[in-house]
């Protein structure tokens, strides 16, 4: 049940409690216990046609009265017969009286004229029973409690509602765009705070890119030097060296151009994919690493042409380089394009598929000091792809090897695709 369901419902079961609970009281103040007005008032009627009749059937019947004979023990109503008779001494009649009951809610006492016929006489009838008012009006309370509740949720939950979509526009960056400062003062407030700490991300974010690319900088000139030195060592330790130099180099080239990607201001655009894998697949071809376009699908896709091929060149090369060959597809789902990279390797164990997105992580650091690389093809191709407002996934295949999925939103107007 959603918050703004539960709290209509508080809002009307509060309102319904204290109508129920001030209508009970009113209830009990107003019509209160039987204090015996009702029986002493039919003991006077009884008394006053008593001594009309006085024991005359003829005076009875002229009276308009119905006589019969006397009441059977069935039908007598016990407790009103003490009551009436009660109510007869009280006022100092010794006329005996019974009280029978002719309906749900009618009753009618009956008192003799002679030994074998009697008179019956109606009784007021009580009350009426309470069911159907008090469930009109427990209708009528709730109906205006929801129109009451409806509104008030709808207000109290506002901030809420503004909270959720600024969360929902959380950049990939972690950043927010300005939200404007309007509405009522608790929204103007939560809007303040979400610009000042929106601010304070950025100037950190900002503040992350420019250490990294500062130290990915400072990082090639040490090692150019220590690259020159390099050469005047003994050919059995200089090859060492300068391995352990080019995987130096490659991290620091790898975090600058990771900057790079995030900080990029270019513009999206569409792109064709069919074009773009067979561009990669090509360029594959041309340095020995075996790679192919299979089902040539042609889907086109929203985004940064060079940021996009980037990401999908790390993932392609990974599955030639690691996985003894990569089958790309593309296909088109229901709301997004699918871009399929299967290979025939090991695939990843499965204690290490929730790490393979960190950088500098290998699954396997023996591997790396012989294919190359710094650990950060994964990172920036899943920074690349959500900032283009995709995922990737990856999963071992049953028959072996690695599947990696890239599902990114298809175009959403009629821009110029990138050739």
């Amino acid at each position: 049940m959603s918050l703004r369901a539960r709290l209509i419902g508080l809002l009307v079961a509060a309102i319904v409690a204290v109508v129920v609970l001030a209508a009970g009281a009113t209830a009990l103040v107003v019509d209160g216990p039987d204090d015996g007005m009702r029986a002493r008032s039919a003991a006077d009627a009884v008394v006053a046609v008593a001594r009309l009749v006085d024991g005359s059937p003829a005076r009875a019947r002229d009276a308009g009265l119905t006589l019969a004979p006397p009441p059977p023990s069935a039908g007598v109503d016990a407790d009103g017969t003490a009551d009436i008779v009660g109510a007869l001494r009280s006022v100092g009649s010794t006329l005996p009286a019974v009280v029978e009951a002719t309906g749900e809610r009618t009753r009618q006492v009956a008192f003799p004229v002679t030994d074998t016929e009697w008179v019956r006489m109606a009784l007021p009838s009580g009350p009426p029973s309470p069911v159907w008012p008090l469930a009109s009006y427990g209708l009528l309370v709730i109906l205006g409690a929801i129109a009451i509740a409806v509104p008030i949720a709808a207000r109290i939950l506002r901030p809420v509602r503004l909270m959720e979509h600024i969360i929902a526009s959380v950049r990939t960056d972690g950043t927010l765009a300005p939200i404007p400062e309007r509405g009522t003062p608790e929204e103007r407030s939560i809007a303040r705070s979400f610009n000042a700490l929106s601010a304070r991300l950025s100037a950190a974010y900002e503040g992350r890119m420019r250490f990294i690319a500062a130290a990915g900088h400072d990082l090639r000139t040490p090692m150019t030097r220590l690259r020159l030195r390099a050469e005047f060592l003994p050919k059995a330790e200089r090859a060492s060296w300068l391995r352990d130099l080019a995987e130096l180099d490659a991290i620091a080239d790898s975090a600058i151009r990771l900057v790079r990607e995030e900080t990029d201001p270019s513009s999206f655009e569409r792109v064709a994919l069919g074009k773009m894998i067979a561009a990669i697949v090509g360029e594959l071809s041309d340095i020995g690493l075996h790679a192919t376009a299979t089902g040539r699908v042609e889907a086109d896709v929203e985004a940064q042409p060079i940021a996009l091929k980037r990401a999908l060149r790390n993932l392609v090369e990974n599955a030639a380089r690691h996985g003894g060959g990569a089958r790309v597809a593309v296909r088109r789902e229901a709301d997004a394009v699918l871009i399929a990279i299967e290979d025939d390797g090991p695939g990843i164990p499965a204690p290490f598929m929730d790490r393979v997105f960190e950088p500098f992580f290998s699954v396997d650091p023996a591997r790396q000091k012989t294919t190359g690389g710094a650990g950060l093809g994964l990172a920036i191709a899943r920074e690349i792809i959500e900032r283009q407002g995709g995922r990737i996934t990856l999963a071992n295949r049953p028959q072996g090897g690695l599947r990696q999925e890239v599902r990114l939103p298809p175009p959403t107007d009629d821009r110029p695709t990138s050739r």
